[in-house]
């Protein structure tokens, strides 16, 4: 222990309270293995038994969100360069080593052991501060976009336990004044008392469009029903409450989208990530956030493999050609390629030429946009590369 080693390994298995870390040597000895708390005197005191140990440090962790937010930061500023293990990765390997105890010492243990054996892993960069502003954006607003699901599954749930007639009529999800409708009408005879141009009066006060159409939705719904359910009162009540969460929470997510779009716009490369169709601000966001350091993809290949875009092989004996799917990829990226695939080729262009194309060869609709998807990676990869924008026209190629 008091001789200094020339490298070593270091994994650690990240948590929320603490982490655990365990340092081992060219023939896989432990030479220091310790609970850490999540503060910083903590981390950077083991940090600095830890860089005592041997004159190059191998760092390796198993999580790269915010519980280890911190410890890569510290990390960061002292120099020191981190790859990520995943957890999948962790856990096959534990396989390999004797026993089958499962301690945070032991997971600590093999990710040293695993960042000891390979050296093609990830290297995870601490992000800049308009990076981190849109990784926290975005969580935030995929957090909001799913209790607004869980809201209106809800408000439709009760509903239609004592008026289904009206539950069918609107698309709660997209048609805002059926939810203004139901912040003051929820029972078919409220609605018929109200009548037809007195419920067009009240919507229209409330700028609704189309407050004409949606009371005579209503009113027809309402004369379907004469018969009053059980807990028809407190459904009211509840389906009234829901409406209106709801649609303060359409508030919310107008403001954060403006804020994603500013935040976004601030970005150097924003004007040629946007420029590519179908990739509006909020996709734009959540590319940089997915797929981090630009400079990581050598190629158009390795993006579009990054975002599970490139089929693998899985041959045996005579069996030759048989591509299958990627298991292990980023499914953020692999979204932001796919929604804007599905966007874009909904419009006159040359996405929508190719999407047709695949079609015509016999591709499905979910092949074909995959298809798009892997084409628009390496159209995107290539802006990116040349620092240009994107135009229908391909640009003229210059002699040399």
């Amino acid at each position: 222990m008091n001789e200094r080693k020339a490298q070593v390994w270091a994994g650690i298995d990240a948590g929320k309270g603490h982490h655990w870390a365990a340092v081992v040597d060219e023939t896989g000895a432990t030479l220091w293995s310790k609970k850490i708390d999540n503060d910083e005197s903590t981390i950077l005191t083991a940090l600095g038994e830890i860089l005592g140990l041997a004159d190059e440090v191998h760092w390796a962790v198993d999580i790269s969100g915010t519980s280890s937010a911190l410890l890569l930061a510290l990390l960061a500023a002292h120099g020191q360069q981190v790859v990520y293990v995943p957890g999948r990765t962790v856990n096959r390997m534990s396989g390999a080593y004797r026993g089958e105890a499962k301690t945070d010492a032991r997971d600590a243990y093999v990710i040293a052991e695993t960042a000891r054996h390979r050296s093609d892993f990830a290297t995870i960069d601490v992000p800049a501060q308009l990076a981190a502003d849109l990784a926290l954006l975005i969580a935030h607003r995929s957090d909001l976009v799913a209790d607004r699901v869980r809201m209106i599954n809800r408000l439709r749930d009760v509903l239609t336990g004592v008026f289904p007639a009206l539950e069918r009529a609107f698309d709660y999800s997209s048609q805002k004044g059926a939810l203004v409708l139901l912040t003051g009408y929820q029972t078919p005879a409220a609605i018929r008392r109200r009548g037809r141009a007195r419920l067009t009066a009240w919507l229209a006060n409330r700028s609704v469009r189309g407050s004409d159409t949606v009371a005579a939705t209503a009113l027809e719904a309402a004369q379907a029903q004469m018969t009053a359910l059980p807990g028809e009162d407190v459904a009211a009540q509840i389906v009234a409450d829901l409406a209106g969460q709801i649609l303060a929470l359409d508030d919310r997510l107008k403001r954060i989208d403006k804020q994603i779009s500013e935040t976004f716009r601030s970005h150097p490369q924003a004007k040629i990530i946007e420029s590519l169709p179908g990739m509006g601000p909020i996709l734009g966001a959540e590319f940089v956030v997915a797929a981090g350091d630009l400079s990581a993809y050598v190629d158009a290949g390795h993006l579009a493999s990054a975002a599970g875009l490139v089929p693998v092989p899985r041959d045996s004996g005579r069996r030759t050609g048989n591509l299958h799917r990627p298991k292990r990829y980023s499914r953020r990226l692999r979204r932001v390629f796919y929604m804007s695939a599905q966007t874009s080729m909904m419009r006159e262009g040359p996405n929508r030429d190719f999407y047709l194309k695949k079609r015509g060869e016999g591709c499905k609709h979910v092949q074909a946009v995959i298809a798009l998807a892997r084409r628009r990676a390496s159209v995107l990869w290539a802006l990116l590369r040349d620092g240009r924008v994107f135009t229908s026209a391909p640009p003229v190629t210059q002699a040399a």
